[in-house]
């Protein structure tokens, strides 16, 4: 009686593993089916950072579905960004247009040496290079940034490139007749706050948080504006005449809206990112358009159109059949 007892535990227990197993192995080939995708963004205070975490939040909503993961990593900028996707280290990083131009076609950072495997997906928000200065510092113009404390931007950002075509632009030499600083864009506030530069440069959509920060201190500030717009939008194909709204910051001197220049925010992957990856994201962002562009205040005078401009690398086949299919192509 014992031994049958004892038996017929054993079979039990066999057959309750056995019908487990299938369950289990099924969970774990589900888990070995997810991709993981990470996207290059920039600093915390500008908007390439809450635009990735955008991005990643409509895609994840579906990872059930497409069996994506996406999550954010927080860069150095554009220039990082381009570098890493190529190294296979993103898989996805938002560029401004100019560094996806330069990039494909060899120039600055990358002279000679043309990184033909970058793709373009779609492109954002419209980036304003953007010029804030203390009152106290006497800068009214661009000009009078000659013998300024001014910082341009970390080597490996976007607005490094844009601050120096535009002082190139009124005739002022970076190295020369200026004392410039190069740290990121989140800690220029708290430098100009601190008496430590007079001014500085930062690429930004707006509204922004690094600039909502620098005009709402002690020291009193202004926005300058940069009027040599005309010969940089001649000669570089990827910038655009623009303007900073004196309504988004009060604290600031400006009465009047004050006149720039800019770029746009892209979206870019690789070329060894899979067409599935790629196909998904862009239909997600697209088919989740209205409730994308209430992510953030920037993105409230996208159209589906305007996401198709600015973008000069070729497009990610996995994109275009998404264009295609939606009729945007």
């Amino acid at each position: 009686m014992k031994r049958w007892i004892f038996l017929s535990a054993v079979l039990l227990l066999t057959l309750a593993v056995g019908c487990s197993q299938p369950a289990d192995d099924e969970a774990t080939a589900k888990k070995k089916k997810t991709t993981f995708v990470t996207i290059g963004t920039g600093g915390i205070t500008g908007v390439y950072y809450p635009t990735g975490g955008a991005i990643a939040k409509i895609v994840n909503n579906k990872r059930e579905e497409y069996g994506i993961r996406a999550t954010v990593e927080s860069t150095a900028g554009s220039v990082f960004n381009v570098n890493a996707i190529m190294a296979g280290d993103l898989e996805f990083g938002i560029v401004q247009s100019d560094r996806q131009y330069q990039a494909i076609n060899g120039k600055k950072e990358w002279e000679g040496s043309p990184q033909k495997n970058l793709r373009a997906v779609f492109s954002i928000h419209p980036e304003s290079v953007t010029l804030l200065a203390a009152t106290d510092a006497d800068i009214k113009t661009i000009s009078d940034l000659r013998g300024k404390h001014v910082n341009i931007g970390n080597p490996g950002s976007g607005q490094r490139g844009n601050a120096i075509d535009a002082l190139e632009a009124a005739g002022i030499n970076w190295e020369i007749d200026i004392d410039p600083e190069q740290v990121k864009a989140a800690e220029a506030p708290g430098l100009l706050q601190d008496d430590r530069i007079d001014a500085f440069f930062y690429t930004v959509g707006h509204p922004s948080g690094a600039f909502k920060e620098a005009t709402s201190g002690r020291r009193k500030t202004r926005f300058v504006a940069i009027t040599e717009t005309d010969s940089l939008v001649q000669k570089f194909p990827y910038y655009a005449k623009s303007y900073i709204p004196a309504a988004l910051y009060p604290g600031a001197a400006n009465e009047e809206d004050t006149p720039t220049f800019g770029v746009k925010a892209t979206f870019c992957t690789s070329a060894t990112v899979s067409d599935e990856v790629v196909y998904a994201i862009t239909k997600e962002v697209f088919e989740n358009f209205e409730a994308f562009k209430k992510l953030h205040p920037a993105y409230q005078v996208l159209t589906k159109k305007s996401m198709l401009e600015g973008l000069s690398a070729p497009l990610h086949p996995g994109a275009l059949k998404y264009y295609k299919e939606a009729g945007l192509m």
